[in-house]
């Protein structure tokens, strides 16, 4: 399985919105899951996709998405199912609100606390050492911001769970296409690299 953590700095907390630019910029988030999860005619079937919004009105909120074939996607209209998951958060309730993807209250320090107890995180930083040069443990879990980056406060509260800060270079990518690089980066090394055939109703493809 393959872990992505994206901190959003503003993504609006309600699912009242129609714009996902003026959602806090939710368009960077269904970029981001968009590239997480799909290639050409084909849906990854290792990833498991967490994250975290911090805009108003109610924050933080805790969105997952783990790859699932019932899951009703559209590659057009990803801003649907943040919608969705939004409308579905019950208060002091883990939801399931639609097949793999799941809401609740949890910060994004919590998250990533989480996810350290089991696999080795690595967090994106130009400073970081070289993707191409790090030995990448099973089990990975990448950690990067938005357009606005992580907060300094809460990579400070994160730096006891990194395993390694990992670099893509000087150039100042998207954040959803440093998604398509790590996930380019894995699929080289036959790191979970199962994935399902869309064209063929999501049978299995290995």
């Amino acid at each position: 399985m393959r872990h992505f953590v994206l901190y959003s700095n503003h993504g609006k907390t309600t699912g009242k919105f129609k714009d996902l630019v003026k959602a806090g910029r939710l368009d960077i988030v269904a970029n981001s899951v968009l590239h997480g999860f799909f290639i050409s005619n084909g849906l990854r079937a290792g990833i498991d996709f967490h994250i975290v919004l911090n805009g108003p009105p109610d924050p933080p909120k805790h969105i997952r998405i783990i790859s699932n074939k019932e899951t009703p996607w559209s590659k057009k209209d990803i801003g649907t199912l943040l919608r969705i998951a939004l409308w579905k958060y019950k208060k002091g309730k883990k939801v399931e609100a639609l097949p793999g993807v799941f809401i609740e209250r949890k910060s994004f320090v919590d998250v990533i606390e989480e996810l350290a107890e089991k696999y080795p995180v690595y967090l994106l930083d130009p400073r970081g050492k070289r993707l191409d040069e790090i030995e990448i443990k099973p089990g990975p879990v990448f950690v990067l911001g938005d357009h606005l980056g992580i907060p300094r406060k809460e990579r400070r509260a994160i730096k006891d769970y990194i395993t390694e800060t990992i670099s893509l270079g000087n150039i100042p990518y998207f954040s959803s296409q440093c998604i398509t690089i790590i996930n380019h980066r894995l699929d080289m090394l036959g790191i979970d690299t199962e994935y399902w055939e869309t064209l063929d109703k999501f049978e299995n493809k290995k």
